[in-house]
Formats: structure tokens, C-alpha cells, sequence
């Protein structure tokens, strides 16, 4: 449980994101972490780089709904900070905090409160000498970094753990996963780390993110975008819904348009994505541009639009309702959805 969010198991996979506010300014942060939460996401972490950032994390505490994941490299004792300010979660790589002592005693003050613990590995800070035993960056070294500190947590008699083996290579990320979950039933956060803007970002994180869990691996996710944080929410919700692991409202079908389409279906669809954003009920809008899969996509899905010359026929539940001009097709759509 990361507050009163489930992962692992049979529980949904949930979303998270990370704030690029200075945690320290609890106004900024709030509001990210609510426009965040506005967008979908379920778990939110923060950095926490000194001790201003850990001890604001009470009061943001008190202001926002979602779980807080506090994020700790180096110094121990920002850990330990964060736990006593309210912290649902803390996140680690123990590599860079320095002597088992140092992260047993992590462990035994998030024992002591029933907090998990991510262990965090990354490709781009890999401990140096798994690196030389495998001559270099690979899926075994980020797997057996990972359960090294998995095994010593253990033998601190500590397993309330999130696992993470991110990249920014998919495939390598892709393989580590696919290892570490044979390996280990410790639930898998997933994520291809420093993906890039959202232009390339979306798609490395779709196939990296999504080849996993259309093979059942994964529990938790983050698309991690330079920029705006709240866009990583919209590409995690798309990337859950395409697996049909998550309702995210209305799911608009249509097709790229050819010599044969009559009507400006791009600017049609940008406006019946905008005009049924605020929904949130499970129904399917088909929008297509000719005669081919016209018909047979529009009666497919719950609501549908078959552009044809000049008009378009509107579908219901299969059946064919009436034709509609081009500039009524938005408020019709709207209205079937509304009715749905």
C-alpha cells in the first residue's frame, strides 16, 4: 500500500508522476501535484535534496489527496526525515546512500511505520564494479544490482518493496524487466527513464512500458517527459487504455484519411476529442472518413460517423440513425455521449 493505493497483486496498474517543482516551495508543489491529480495520476513523488524539501513535505501532506513518494539519493538521513513528515513512500538506491548500516536503519524506521521502500537501479548510475563483472551496462547487471539490495533488505527482515530496473535504452529496459520479473514477485515499477520530450518520449515509453505489460509485468507506471509533468499523465492513461487495462472515458476510433475522404476529418476529430474530454463514461466514438471501413467501424463501436459526400451517417448501437452535415457532426457526437 502506498497510502491508500494497492500495487501489486491483482490491484490495477496505477500512475505516477514526479513534481519539477523545488519541493521546498510547498505553493508551487501543491498546485503541480494538484493539477497532477486533476489529470489522473495516482502516486506523486518528490525530490527531496536537503532538509527544507523533507520538512515541507508535512504540510503538502496536509493539502493533497495523492500518496507522496519521496525521492533520496545520497544522505540517509533525508530518508529518515521524509518518514517522520508524513512520507507514504520512499524511494532509494541504496549504491549512493552509502554503508548497510546507513540503509538498514532506512529500513527499520519504514518498518516501524509500515512505509514500502522502492529500490531504485538505474543504467546511468550503476554500481561500478557489477558494471565490471559484466563488462558493462546490461539487463544482468541492472537485475543483479537490484536484488543485492533485495537480499539485504531481507536479511534486515524487511519486504515491503516496490522494484524498479529503468534505462533510457527500450530495450534494454525491456530485457531487465523481463529478468527481474522471472526472478522475483516483488511488485515492478516500470519506466524508461530520461525518455526525452514528449515528441519522442510518448512513443519510446509506449513500446518500452506497453511491450511489458501486454506481457503481464508491471504495477506501477511513470513516462517520464522533459517538460510539464501533467503530459505524462495523459501518455500513461493512453498507453493503459490501448491494453485495455484502464476506463479513461471516451475512446475516439478514426482513421488516417486518403483520397477518398470528403471531409476535413483531422480538424472533425480534434474537435469531438476537445468537446468530449470532461467524460469520463466507457463509450467508444468511431469517426471515419469513407465508404471502406466507414460503415463497418462506425457500427462496431457505441456511437459512430460514417463521412460520406457532403454528409455523414450517424450510428448508435450498430444501427444507422440519420445523416447529419459536416458542421453538426461535433454537437451530434457530443449529444450521443452525453445520452450514452
Amino acid at each position: 500500500m502506498v497510502g491508500t493505493v494497492p500495487v501489486g497483486g491483482e490491484a490495477p496498474v496505477s500512475i505516477q508522476s514526479m513534481t519539477n517543482t523545488k519541493t521546498a516551495d510547498i505553493e508551487a508543489t501543491v498546485a503541480q501535484i494538484e493539477s497532477l491529480r486533476a489529470a489522473g495520476c495516482d502516486i506523486v513523488r518528490v525530490a527531496v535534496p536537503d532538509g527544507e524539501s523533507a520538512a515541507a513535505l508535512g504540510e503538502i501532506k496536509e493539502r493533497v489527496p495523492l500518496p507522496l513518494v519521496a525521492d533520496i539519493h545520497f544522505d540517509y538521513r533525508l530518508a529518515l526525515l521524509s518518514l517522520q513528515n508524513g512520507a507514504d513512500k520512499i524511494r532509494i538506491n541504496p549504491g549512493n546512500i552509502g554503508s548497510e548500516k546507513r540503509v538498514a536503519a532506512v529500513l527499520a524506521a519504514a518498518a516501524e511505520l509500515r512505509i514500502p521502500v522502492r529500490i531504485g537501479v538505474n543504467a546511468g548510475s550503476l554500481d561500478k564494479e557489477v558494471m565490471k563483472k559484466h563488462g558493462g551496462i546490461s539487463a544482468e547487471a541492472l537485475v543483479e544490482s537490484a536484488l543485492t539490495h533485495v537480499r539485504f533488505c531481507e536479511k534486515e527482515g524487511f519486504d515491503n518493496l516496490v522494484l524498479s530496473v529503468k534505462a533510457s535504452g527500450v530495450v534494454l529496459m525491456i530485457d531487465a524487466n523481463r529478468l527481474l520479473a522471472d526472478r522475483t514477485d516483488y511488485p515492478i515499477h516500470l519506466g524508461v527513464t530520461e525518455a526525452g520530450s514528449p515528441a519522442t518520449g510518448i512513443v519510446r515509453s509506449a513500446v518500452g512500458i506497453g511491450t511489458l505489460l501486454a506481457e503481464g509485468i508491471g504495477d506501477t507506471i511513470r513516462v517520464s517527459l522533459t517538460g510539464d509533468p501533467v503530459a505524462e499523465i495523459a501518455a500513461a492513461k493512453r498507453i493503459l487504455s490501448s491494453l485495455d487495462l484502464r476506463d479513461t472515458g471516451v475512446r475516439i476510433i478514426s482513421c488516417p484519411t486518403c483520397g477518398r475522404t470528403h471531409s476535413d476529418l483531422a480538424a472533425i476529430v480534434e474537435a469531438v476529442e476537445t468537446a468530449v474530454a470532461g467524460y469520463t463514461k466507457k463509450v467508444t466514438v468511431a469517426i471515419m472518413g469513407c465508404e471502406v471501413n466507414g460503415p463497418g467501424e462506425a457500427r462496431e463501436a457505441d456511437i459512430g460517423v460514417a463521412c460520406g459526400r457532403g454528409s455523414a451517417l450517424l450510428f448508435k448501437g450498430g444501427k444507422p440513425v440519420r445523416k447529419i452535415p459536416f458542421d453538426q457532426i461535433v454537437t451530434a457526437v457530443e449529444d450521443e455521449v452525453a445520452r450514452f
